[in-house]
């Protein structure tokens, strides 16, 4: 079987919804361990519970992100049973504003999770990495390489995520550690719908078609698709690919304008 991840084990965190999830099950669905991160367990478990539903295997954790003492205990107990192979920085918040909208504990909160949540990760997993190499993939955003309106916080937090993926791949390329990153464009997740709800009451439907099309391709990416070049990204066929990025983006960054 092509991407077959049989007897890895794979941390994926954020993994109880959206993309997070959607990269779980596939991952799972592969073969792999999957434990999943969330500072929520509920959502964890829920998302544990279907991939064992479907004979998969996976376990739920409580896990801040942002709080290194918490991730550095979460990772070393996963890793205490066995080699951690895939690393998925999938957590992630957003912030709508320019900058004159952007205050200090905006700015604060983001970095939080999107920039230091990445780190904490990979800080905590690239010990037990070296060991015998391993995959760590990283949630970026075309946000980090095009403008976009009233996305201050957000794209200067995925550019970061973007420079961090470059150097951890240049860093332990001997160590056999891929780092790669994959960078969406709008992506249809209960976030969008939550979004539209809160911003655009009785708009919703029209609003979600006006997003869709800025788009090239004329819609909203679905969590699955990202979740497919996750899982080729994290396979022994891609062993060839480090330090690089992967828009999944319907042609935002190229074909608009």
């Amino acid at each position: 079987m092509k991407f077959d991840l049989t007897d890895k084990r794979a941390l994926v965190t954020g993994g109880g919804s959206g993309i997070g999830k959607a990269i779980s099950i596939a991952l799972a669905e592969q073969g792999a361990e999957v434990h999943i991160l969330e500072v929520n367990k509920i959502p964890a478990k829920e998302t544990a519970a279907e991939i064992k539903a479907k004979g998969g295997m996976a376990q739920a954790h409580a896990c801040d992100v942002a709080n290194q003492k918490d991730v550095i205990k979460t990772i070393n107990a996963i890793a205490a049973e066995g080699a951690i192979d895939i690393l998925v920085n999938n957590a992630g918040i957003a912030h709508i504003g320019n900058v004159e909208l952007t205050s200090e504990a905006d700015i604060d909160r983001v970095y939080q999770v999107n920039i230091k949540g990445v780190y904490n990760c990979i800080h905590a997993c690239i010990k037990n990495m070296k060991e015998k190499g391993g995959v760590i993939l990283n949630m970026a955003s075309v946000a980090a390489t095009v403008g976009i309106s009233d996305r201050f916080a957000y794209s200067m937090t995925k550019g970061a995520v973007l420079t961090m993926t470059y150097s951890v791949a240049k860093d332990y390329l001997t160590y056999g550690i891929r780092c790669n990153s994959i960078s969406p464009a709008r992506v249809h997740t209960p976030f969008v719908d939550g979004y539209l709800k809160q911003n655009y009451p009785g708009m919703e439907k029209e609003m979600f078609e006006r997003l869709s099309q800025t788009q090239p391709i004329g819609r909203m990416g679905r969590p699955e698709e990202i979740a497919n070049l996750a899982v080729y990204l994290s396979s022994d066929e891609a062993s060839f690919i480090t330090g690089t990025d992967f828009p999944i983006d319907g042609g935002f960054i190229r074909l608009n304008g």
